[in-house]
């Protein structure tokens, strides 16, 4: 039985520590879940260790949106207060209000 707790919470925005970009955290997983050809295309040096949560992200950067996959170790809250410009938000969010984004879907 896994009993990692998460930091980060759904419709949390968060940035990346090393990378410029921000997003809106739609799931998590309390360990790593990728494909392995993804965990091993990291290179050696940065790659992050598996056993923590890692967030799915509807993410932006100053050039696109997409989605990210991204270990705890590597996010930092966003306290900008700043709504995150991303078209798949609607789906899944209502509006941004105090820095985060309300669920628009229920839980199983």
């Amino acid at each position: 039985m896994i009993t990692t707790r998460a930091k980060y919470h759904l419709g949390q925005v968060v940035r990346h520590r090393k990378h410029p970009f921000r997003g809106v955290i739609f799931d998590v997983d309390p360990e790593f879940a990728n494909t392995e050809e993804w965990y091993n295309a990291i290179p050696e040096e940065s790659r992050p260790r598996r056993e923590q949560p890692f967030y799915h992200l509807l993410a932006v950067n100053e050039q696109d949106h997409y989605v990210a996959y991204v270990s705890e170790q590597n996010l930092i809250a966003d306290y900008t207060g700043e709504p995150v410009e991303h078209p798949d938000l609607p789906e899944l969010f209502g509006d941004f209000h105090d820095g985060a984004y309300p669920l628009q879907f229920q839980l199983n």
